[in-house]
This record gives C-alpha cells, structure tokens and sequence, in this order.
C-alpha cells in the first residue's frame, strides 16, 4: 500500500477545493473495510457499517485498529484449520 506522509501545501488544498479530492485507499481493514486518503491533501475517509465514506476520525480509527485485530486473528485461525484439520476417529 502506497502511504501518505505528505504535508498538504495551499495549492494542493486549492485543488481539491477546484477538482475534488483524488482518493486512494491507505489502508485495508478487512475486504469491505478501507481506509482512504487523499493524494493531495491527506484527508482520510473511511467505510461505516453502512457502507458509506466518512471522515476518519479518532473514534473510527480505534474502530478499524480492532477490527484488524480481529480479522488478522480469525485468518489465522482459519489458515491453520485449512493446514492441519482435526480428524476425528471413530471408536467401535
């Protein structure tokens, strides 16, 4: 993922303002949960529950952290479920 670092200079703001923002996705939470961020300015969005973009702010950023925990962890879990199964034996 390419991430933004930048800080935003007047005529990037003012392109925005002109042309909109140029979104590029900074972070992927889960498959339908992204972080965004503008090439230009750095203004982050993110998806709700919903499905809809919304500013990225503290409370959806603590938001996405634990839902990455969660996800990472349940990949995980699946990807060694997938490698080493559990055979159960039946008894005569």
């Amino acid at each position: 993922m390419k991430t933004v670092n930048q800080k935003p200079t007047l005529l990037s703001k003012l392109y925005c303002v002109m042309f909109g923002h140029n979104y590029l996705v900074s972070k992927k939470i889960t498959h339908h949960v992204k972080e965004y961020a503008c090439s230009n300015c750095n203004h982050e969005l993110t998806t709700n529950g919903n499905g809809s973009l919304i500013e990225l702010s503290p409370k959806y950023r603590e938001i996405n952290e634990i839902l990455l925990s969660i996800h990472k962890k349940k990949i995980t879990r699946l990807s060694r479920e997938v490698i080493s199964p559990t055979v159960y034996r039946m008894t005569s």
